[in-house]
This record gives structure tokens, sequence and C-alpha cells, in this order.
């Protein structure tokens, strides 16, 4: 009723598909049915017992106040040391912002480079958020195509292809949600040479940088010259399963985070005190619970992607990282979104839409495997009696 009031920028924002979804799923279990969840990216795992328990001794001990904006001193010093080790990246605490998310460091990286106009090359199929908030600061997304042909890894040519005088920002996700990709060493140099000398940023998106199942994730702020180019998204929603802390940072040239901590005060002040204590903990304490956990999302993706590969009219890649399978459905006959509302309804199999997450989307879905093995087991046979159903 009040949409004319609204400011025009609204109306760039969009949702994103995996809470819809999750409601729609939710609207289903509350009439009766039976629902069974790949829709959400969220580990499955409690957080681990040691994290649990500083955050709670920093609620008994009284860290409930106010506290540096740009993250407490000891957080971003821990995450300092933490870089080093896991990313082979020496930086310093003055350029770490801690933020509530990871979230918010999109936000804010596009919110301070980004001019009305400006081009911001992106990937498709890619996180639904990093087009939506471009487009919200008048900025222009240039996606640039992941396809299966390549692995869905960039193709440095159709990069440089896409670079021109108004580019302003580049958006690297590796390990890849959705596809579970990541950008090989190879790639990264390819990509480094192509921007190098030119007035280009790079945000990294490194979330599921330890969930990798082969060989490590690289950074791209590791090669010569692109430290400085780079803002680094980290987090610890994914890594430790602690998505309703909401926690997470950036790391990036001390120039831009002193804006982008400016950003920050002006909407959130700070993030939960008593949070970022539970963070150091996560950080400097035993990393035996992101191991398990890693080898277990091992074990279900094999399960996964062999249950997929077995339907007809279904092809799945193996992902190299992250919790995610994403397999070529167009054998069925139906595009991705009529299967994924089809799965919702008629088998309850709550999925995702590929082209959800961009145009290069259409035609597939996604399954996150962040579930039981039992509930993986039960989620693929209710999808190929489905299917079969179909056929006939």
């Amino acid at each position: 009723m009040f949409e004319h009031l609204l400011a025009d920028r609204m109306n760039s924002l969009a949702g994103e598909s995996a809470f819809q979804v999750l409601a729609a799923a939710n609207k289903l279990e509350a009439q009766g049915k039976k629902v069974i969840h790949f829709e959400i990216g969220e580990p499955d795992f409690p957080t681990a017992k040691n994290i649990v328990e500083a955050g709670k001794t920093a609620l008994d001990q009284g860290y409930t106040t106010y506290c540096q904006s740009q993250g407490l001193v000891s957080l971003r010093e821990a995450i300092v040391a933490y870089t080093e080790k896991y990313k082979g990246i020496k930086s310093a605490k003055e350029e770490v912002v801690v933020a509530p998310g990871g979230k918010p460091i999109i936000f804010y990286t596009i919110c301070v480079l980004i001019n009305p106009g400006e081009e911001v090359i992106c990937p498709n199929p890619g996180f639904p958020t990093y087009e939506s908030v471009i487009r919200y600061v008048g900025g222009v997304p240039v996606p640039i195509n992941l396809e299966e042909k390549n692995d869905f890894r960039i193709d440095v040519r159709e990069l440089i292809a896409k670079i021109t005088p108004k580019t302003k920002l580049l958006i690297l996700n590796s390990p890849s949600n959705p596809t579970g990709s990541f950008l090989t060493a190879d790639d990264l140099k390819e990509i480094a040479e192509a921007i190098k000398d030119k007035d280009i940023f790079v945000l990294s998106d490194e979330i599921y940088s330890r969930i990798v199942y082969e060989g490590s994730a690289k950074s791209i702020a590791t090669l010569p010259g692109m430290k400085d180019k780079t803002i680094i998204l980290d987090g610890f929603s994914k890594t430790y399963a602690m998505t309703g802390w909401r926690l997470g940072y950036g790391i990036m040239h001390e120039d831009i985070a002193e804006k982008m901590t400016k950003l920050l005060i002006n909407s959130n002040s700070c993030t939960t005190h008593f949070v970022q204590i539970a963070g150091i903990e996560a950080l400097k304490g035993p990393q035996d619970s992101v191991d398990a956990m890693v080898q277990e999302f091992r074990h279900r993706r094999e399960v996964i992607v062999d249950g997929l590969n077995a339907m007809k009219g279904v092809s799945c890649k193996k992902p190299d990282g992250a919790f995610y399978a994403f397999p070529n459905i167009t054998g069925t006959g139906l595009k991705s979104s009529e299967l994924a509302h089809y799965l919702l309804h008629e088998a309850g199999v709550a999925v995702l839409d590929g082209a959800a997450f961009g145009s290069a989307g259409a035609g597939y879905i996604r399954l996150s495997y962040a579930t039981s093995l039992d509930l993986i087991y039960a989620g693929l046979e209710r999808i190929e009696k489905a299917l079969k159903k179909l056929s006939k």
C-alpha cells in the first residue's frame, strides 16, 4: 500500500531464494507434510563445545557492552595469525574489519567502492547478494558465466573481454556457491595478470575456504601486487558451524578498512561483544571439529553425487569444496524452476532452482548436503521416485 512512497532503490534489492524456499517448506510442514531440506546452506553440526563455553563465559563476565567498532583488537590479532597460517597471507590488525556475518562485508565493500554506473564483474551462477547489492547502489552487474564444460571455473578470456573502462570490481567466490568449484592456482595467476595493471579491486569471497576435499583453495591476495587490491571475505558461519552467531570479517588495505568501519559504525555500531570472544576461541582453539565436519561432508558428497548420477536425466559433477551439489537436470525435460517446484510439492524435497543464482544456472538445481546421511538417502529415494513418475 505504501509502494509509491518507498525509495526507488528498494526495487533493486532481491531476497534470497534459500530462505524463500525454506519458508515454503515450513508452510508445508505446518500442514503436516514431511519435507526433506536440501535448500538451506547451513552445517547441521553443533557449534563446538569449547566455542560455546567461551561465549557463555564471556556473558557471565559481562562482555555485553559496546566494543571497538572495527572489532576487538584481540580478535583481529587472532584473525591475522589465522590468515597467515591457513591462507599464507601476512596482514595487520589495522587491515581487519569484524562484522556481524559475512554478508555485511559484501555490502560494505560495494558501498565503499562502487559509484552509480560503475561496473562489477560477478560470477553467474553466483551468490544472489552480489548482484542485488550492486544494483542497490546504482552499479552495473556484469555477469561472467561459470560453465559446466569448464568445471564451473572462470574463463579468463571471457573475463578479459568483459573488462571496460567502467570496471571497478571483480568478485571471486572460491570454493563457489552454488557450484562447489574452486579456482586453481593457474586460474588465479591468469586473473591477476589480467587486472594487476588496472584500477580494479577484487572481492574474494573465501567463506568456504576450509571446506575443501582435495588440495587447498588459494587466495588471489597471495599473488604479487594483489594484496592491496583485494578485499578478503571470510567468517565463522560455515567453518565453525556458527551461522546464528553472526560473525564474519574482511581483510583489506588499511585505507579501505577505515572507510568500511565508518559504514559499520553507522549501521551496526559494533559486532556483538561476547560473540567476538567466542570467535577468538574458534580461531585459537582445537580445530578437530572442523576436520571432522569436512571429513563427513566428503562422505556425504560421494553419496549424493553418486545417487544423482544414477538417476535418468540427471548428471552431476563432483564439487571440489563447500557442501553443494549442482546437478544438470536438462535431461528430465523440465525447466529447473518447474522441477524445483515439483520436487517440493509432490515429493516433499526442498531444493533450489539454479536460475535463482543467475541466468547461467538455468537447467540446474542446487542441493545442500549439509544434512544427515539418512536424510540424504531418503531425499535421493524421493527424488528418483518422483522422476520415474514423471517419465510414465
